[in-house]
């Protein structure tokens, strides 16, 4: 059974000096209350190149909450999500300016923080599904494979756990080592969640997962999503202000890199507390 990580960040020896490091969950470790804040994001400036793209954000992420950021195109939802498992550093001239980023009290941005087991504990799942081109087993198995598992049972067990957890069990359990590429774009997509589910995660993170879906497969995703939400902290971008009411507890509205309000969901929809918030949830522009 996959379980959400009591703790995302352990010291552990490397050589003579011993560094903070995203780690699996201590076994018997107490687990956070839902709703505990898990992420804390403290006056973040973040810089591509000479462009800031964030300016001052403040929030705190709560634990086995969905979250969800909304706001129009290029005012920087997807910029932040992607700074909480530190996906930006791929990109040259990406830079945090000022603030910090903290899971469970820790800077991610630490010199001594390993950046690799950080994305296995905040998964992502992009705006378009990118399967490997392997079977559904070996997409599952892959990164346990990258850290050595070699037991083939271990990996048939996960590789089940995974695609239940992703409510794709049932429809591929007879075709495990057929390309996953031969799927529908719905069914890749929840693949692509089954994979981030197999390293068991503490975070997932997912940016607009369902904008090249049809409604049919948003909607599985968005049931998959109320499932999740019981073991695991979820942050998700979307434009769809109906999903984002649907599926979300807290929501953050961004508009050119500033975070202007951030509640709970049903607040943010049916009582903002700035009028452009409620300008952009009513469809005022966007």
């Amino acid at each position: 059974m996959v379980t959400s990580a009591p703790s995302l960040m352990e010291t552990r020896p490397s050589a003579s000096v011993r560094h903070p490091t995203v780690a699996a969950p201590a076994t018997g470790a107490a687990v956070a209350p839902a709703g505990a804040t898990l992420v804390d994001i403290d006056q973040l400036d973040f810089f591509y190149g000479a462009l800031q793209a964030l300016h001052g954000v403040t929030l705190g992420i709560e634990n086995r909450k969905v979250t969800a950021f909304i706001g129009p195109s290029g005012c920087g939802k997807s910029t932040l999500l992607r700074c909480l498992n530190r996906m930006n550093d791929l990109i040259d001239g990406a830079r945090v300016a000022k603030g910090m980023i903290k899971i469970r009290g820790i800077d991610i941005h630490r010199p001594d923080v390993d950046v690799i087991e950080l994305r296995k504990r905040v998964g992502m799942v992009f705006q378009k599904s990118n399967p490997f081109p392997k079977s559904i087993h070996e997409n599952i198995t892959y990164g346990l494979k990258l850290q050595g598992q070699t037991n083939k049972a271990r990996l048939d067990e996960v590789v089940e756990t995974s695609l239940r957890g992703a409510a794709l069990w049932d429809e591929v359990k007879d075709r495990l080592h057929t390309s996953g590429l031969g799927l529908s774009g719905g069914q890749q997509q929840r693949l692509c969640i089954a994979r981030a589910l197999a390293v068991e995660p503490e975070v997932i993170l997912m940016d607009e997962p369902c904008s090249a879906l049809d409604p049919v497969a948003t909607a599985k995703i968005e049931e998959l999503i109320q499932e999740l939400r019981t073991r695991f902290t979820i942050v998700i971008v979307t434009h769809n202000m109906q999903q984002a009411a649907r599926v979300s507890d807290k929501t953050a509205f961004f508009y050119l890199g500033k975070l202007i309000e951030y509640a709970d969901t049903r607040t943010i929809f049916m009582n903002p507390a700035h009028a452009q918030t409620e300008a952009y949830v009513s469809g005022r522009f966007g």
